[in-house]
């Protein structure tokens, strides 16, 4: 939660024309720019932002935002990341609501030193000679310059000190040097005689480096990466996705593969979805952080040993196990997808993807390579055990229809397996808190979120979408209080002619505490030529909602049978009369 002095300062600083013109082709339309809408396919440019104007809007598919709005949606960044992504980008220092004192160098301090290693490692494997004998490694790997210079690899020296020398020179200080992990505890340089491939972050900030060695002589594991720092947990980083991130929020599909080289081969092949687990086997962070960019496929190009296919087992699950559909590429013993890559060529790959097995397929076939599935016993523990990794994923349907998959691959009655899992049905429950498919739906929160998204995408038209939620006084009967608290502060800014955007709510949400709120509020596009009237829409369901449930509370009373007569006919009354007269949106 940031203080909203600092942030009124970054809401002067940034220029959206700037921002948007490192994602989008803006061409100068008057006192507008223009660009393709990047949020749907057109072939007529009908995305606009006036110079000045801290909004864009589309007017062909209604996409309407400021520049946090825009990096959520566009670039896939997490509100607080957009944030301190805007902040970063225009030097504001964005200061904390604790009083507590920051402790440590800033994270921007930390990003800078870690570029400057970059290109101090970069510099080194090309211009130097000792940094030659890793660049004629790299070139018998069929890893050429352009390769080199797109993704920014380096060498480290073999000189202890020569990073710490150079980065000191450039004025970082020594507690930066050991927030960044690019020195030991013993003042010596981390990496030493080693290839180095910089870890960016997904919006391409350097945060670490992993170290390949090319000499046997080198001390070490084959690859080491920077220990864990404030920037880089690395149960969390997805190497290769600040390339990738944009192509697989908008397809929903990733490829997986074991290691770096792997990822950056295919993505300069135009298989720029990829991406590696970071230093450790792939777990749940890292499956998080597709979940987060929407991802329905995967396809993983794992090596094609024991070691890879166990691993191809326990990834596909987790996938599974979150509905998202799994798919192995089979690949040639002894080969990986870099090899693959440099023998076949992409369009080889590419097959390779369209005829991967489903997970279930794989899963049945790589099993049975050491059950002998002739035999009852051994056909029955196998089956079931998959058939209780299948009932342990957490989509009903999924479990239906994967069971019903495993009873044909391996050839037994689906009754054996339970597969006949009950009809799912919605059932709605008191408190408009609705079971669907597994989930609980709180529409209370969805109407209210619904309110707060007119209250703060309604354009030229908000001061009159805002005094009409004022006028039948909305955030008084919300039931949701950080929902109520949030319009609240719209309305208080606009009592006081104050600007009210997402900048001003980051000084209200605790990201702990509502991580997707702002993710909810740009899913529904706004129509801004019938905001008026769709606003009236929303606060006649909100209006009604409150009416709704008094009609049925009464009515519950009377079907009781706790009440006398008498009771019951003044409730049956006071029903008719509210019947009669449903609750009409006030409009200014």
């Amino acid at each position: 939660m940031f203080t909203q002095e600092s942030l009124d300062t970054l809401r002067q600083r940034i220029d959206l024309v700037e921002v948007l013109s490192s994602h989008l082709d803006l061409k100068r339309a008057g006192a507008s720019f223009k660009a393709l809408c990047p949020f749907h396919e057109e072939k007529t440019p009908s995305f606009i932002v006036k110079r000045g104007d801290s909004h864009y809007h589309c007017f062909g598919c209604g996409a309407h935002g400021d520049a946090i709005a825009f990096l959520m949606q566009h670039s896939q960044m997490g509100f607080t990341e957009a944030v301190e992504h805007l902040a970063d980008r225009f030097q504001v220092p964005l200061e904390r609501t604790d009083k507590a004192p920051v402790s440590g160098p800033s994270k921007a301090d930390l990003k800078g030193a870690l570029e400057a290693a970059c290109q101090f490692y970069h510099f080194f494997l090309l211009h130097t000679e000792e940094g030659h004998a890793a660049l004629r490694y790299l070139y018998g790997r069929g890893i050429d310059l352009d390769f080199i210079r797109h993704f920014q690899i380096g060498a480290a020296p073999e000189r202890r000190d020569a990073l710490q020398q150079y980065l000191t020179a450039m004025g970082v200080n020594e507690e930066v040097l050991q927030q960044t992990g690019l020195i030991r505890a013993n003042r010596s340089d981390f990496f030493n005689e080693r290839i180095m491939f910089p870890i960016r972050d997904p919006g391409g900030s350097v945060i670490g480096f992993s170290g390949r060695k090319f000499k046997e002589s080198t001390m070490g594991g084959k690859y080491v990466n920077t220990p864990e720092t404030p920037l880089f947990k690395k149960s969390h980083v997805l190497f290769g996705l600040s390339y990738s991130r944009k192509r697989i929020a908008k397809e929903k599909k990733a490829v997986i593969v074991e290691g770096q080289i792997d990822a950056l081969r295919l993505i300069k092949a135009g298989i720029s979805i990829t991406v590696a687990g970071q230093g450790t086997a792939f777990g749940e962070g890292h499956l998080e952080e597709l979940l987060r960019l929407g991802v329905k496929q995967v396809y993983l190009a794992l090596d094609a040993d024991k070691a890879g296919q166990e691993a191809a087992c326990k990834i596909g699950d987790m996938f599974q196990k979150k509905g998202v559909a799994a798919h192995v590429i089979e690949l040639p013993i002894g080969k990986d997808p870099d090899s693959l890559l440099k023998e076949e060529g992409t369009e080889a790959f590419l097959e390779r993807m369209e005829k991967s097995l489903d997970y279930l397929t794989f899963l049945v076939r790589y099993r049975s390579l050491s059950d002998d599935l002739s035999q009852p016993a051994i056909k029955s523990q196998l089956a079931e055990e998959i058939a209780a990794r299948i009932r342990a994923w957490e989509h009903p349907v999924m479990v239906h229809e994967s069971l019903k998959q495993l009873a044909s691959l391996l050839r037994v009655p689906e009754e054996a397996l339970g597969s006949n899992v009950p009809a799912i049905r919605p059932s709605v429950k008191k408190q408009a808190s609705a079971k669907l498919m597994g989930f609980d739906i709180d529409l209370h929160r969805i109407l209210e979120i619904d309110l707060l998204r007119w209250s703060l995408l309604s354009g030229e038209q908000k001061p009159r979408i805002l005094a009409m939620i004022e006028m039948n006084e909305v955030a008084q009967k919300m039931k949701v209080p950080l929902l109520r608290k949030l319009l609240e502060t719209c309305l208080e800014a606009h009592a006081n002619n104050a600007p009210c955007d997402f900048l001003t709510l980051a000084g209200m949400i605790n990201e702990k505490e509502e991580p997707e709120l702002i993710s909810q509020i740009l899913q529904k596009k706004v129509n801004l030529q019938k905001a008026e009237e769709g606003c009236i829409a929303t606060l006649t369901s909100f209006l009604q909602r409150d009416w709704l449930e008094e009609t049925e509370k009464i009515k519950v009373k009377i079907q009781s049978g706790n009440c006398t007569d008498e009771e019951a006919l003044e409730l049956a009354k006071r029903f008719s009369e509210i019947k009669k007269n449903p609750p009409q949106v006030k409009v200014p």
